[in-house]
């Protein structure tokens, strides 16, 4: 088994990754460096946990050389303000003993404050694409001298329609650069992405998409409703020695609002909630604090948790079945990260079924089914959405949708099916001026006036 010994990198790499503790390489880390070096292109296709951004940074700063003034060479691009910060945070853990710099800018905060520190310099810039876009056309960041290019999670950023900035940043970079793509599931949006811009990469797949981590075990459960879902999941999280750390994947704000003022009724201030209705500050603290162990329970949705590393989850529960069966890998992936166990927990209702199909599909494993517990109240009480459609039938208001043409529908007379031509006045300017009257060609008017 190879160590990061083997690696041919300089000895401040190597004294940064001996204090981070890494002595194994990553499978993802070990077939992604020597091509990386090579400057290929690459695409590689990796869950989430196994060491991504080691994987491409490493022959990234080893073939990055020092530079008196820091311009811009190496262009990260993530999905997330969140995942701009841990990238961020993780370069410049691994370029502790290097001079390079780094700078992280996305939207929700003052731009005029990321132009101020951009316009002193920077190695390696992480962005989201569209803050970056918005700088770019601004003009304070020379592309230019990019030599490197890194998307991570481009599928999500695909998903939040980030299609047009990336294709323009494409554009705008120089010709002659590096691509470098991670990501832990492939689709055909991702595929077009890949055929439009870049040049026979290799590729590099250490888990097929859609196969799930063997060191995740997981459980579904069937339930009614929305409120159900609340009574078992208060009912599993009152073991708090085995629900230590567990994150709460929801489909939507308005869910994980209802979620998490239902958990902190029951739990208090072991629970916290990010979605991106939520201030940027509120989101960074409630990330913290679940990380740190402040808060045991975190809900969430999908964008909000998406790559970022948290530490030691013992649980992921999807709440709600997601409509996108990819999606469902990138969830259990927060937990069972750097070799650990971890589990997963799907409650799905009747509605959900199709969609946990599509997952099992997907996977090509049958997740197994847990009886509910007999002690958990089945709720009668339903969200809006859950609420039965009221149809009435004899409300004078709203007159009743004809399915099938009845006596009033029939062709337009002669008469009505004639082509309106105008009127006669308008008929008339023509024939006398050749062509209507028009506020911009008075002198043809008066020629055709006098003749």
């Amino acid at each position: 088994m190879s160590t990061f010994n083997d690696f041919k990198i300089s000895k401040q790499l190597h004294n940064a990754i001996d204090d981070l503790g890494f002595v194994t390489p990553t499978p993802i880390q070990s077939e992604a460096f020597s091509v990386v070096l090579s400057g290929k292109d690459m695409v590689g296709i990796a869950q989430t946990g196994t060491g991504k951004t080691l994987a491409y940074m490493l022959p990234i700063l080893q073939d990055l050389s020092f530079s008196k003034e820091p311009v811009l060479r190496v262009l990260v691009l993530v999905p997330t303000r969140e995942l701009v910060l841990q990238v961020v945070e993780e370069i410049e853990k691994f370029s502790k003993y290097l001079t390079h710099k780094v700078v992280g800018v996305y939207g929700g905060t003052n731009i005029n404050t990321q132009k101020k520190e951009l316009a002193e310099g920077a190695d390696v810039i992480v962005a989201t694409p569209g803050r970056f876009y918005d700088l770019t056309l601004s003009r304070i960041i020379q592309l230019k001298t990019v030599r490197k290019l890194v998307i991570d999670e481009v599928d999500v950023m695909l998903d939040l329609g980030f299609r047009f900035q990336l294709t323009n940043i494409f554009d705008l970079l120089p010709d002659r650069r590096q691509n470098i793509m991670f990501s832990a599931t492939m689709t055909e949006d991702v595929d077009a992405l890949i055929n439009d811009f870049f040049i026979k990469p290799t590729k590099i797949s250490i888990a097929l998409s859609g196969t799930p981590l063997d060191n995740i075990s997981q459980q579904a459960y069937c339930v009614p409703n929305f409120y159900t879902k609340v009574n078992l999941l208060a009912h599993l999280l009152k073991d708090k020695e085995t629900y230590s750390k567990v994150l709460v994947f929801v489909s939507n704000k308005r869910s994980a609002d209802r979620l998490f003022e239902a958990l902190e009724e029951l739990y208090g201030d072991e629970s916290c909630v990010i979605h991106s209705n939520k201030t940027q500050n509120y989101r960074i603290r409630s990330i913290n604090q679940f990380d740190e162990g402040k808060n045991r329970i975190l809900v969430a949705t999908d964008v909000m948790a998406r790559g970022l590393d948290l530490d030691k989850i013992t649980h992921v529960v999807n709440f709600d079945t997601p409509g996108y069966p990819e999606n469902y890998m990138h969830r259990i992936g927060r937990t069972g990260r750097a070799e650990q166990k971890g589990a997963s927990l799907l409650f799905y209702t009747e509605k959900e079924e199709g969609a946990k199909a599509a997952i099992e599909t997907l996977m090509s494993y049958q997740i197994p089914l847990l009886e509910m517990p007999s002690e958990i109240e089945v709720s009668k009480r339903l969200t809006p959405q859950e609420q039965p459609e009221v149809v009435e039938i004899n409300n004078p208001h709203k007159p009743a949708v004809l399915e099938t043409k009845g006596a009033s529908f029939h062709e337009k007379s002669e008469k009505n099916s004639k082509e309106n031509l105008g009127g006669s006045y308008r008929r008339k300017i023509e024939s006398k001026y050749k062509k209507p009257k028009t506020r911009g060609d008075k002198n043809y008017n008066k020629r055709n006036k006098r003749k």
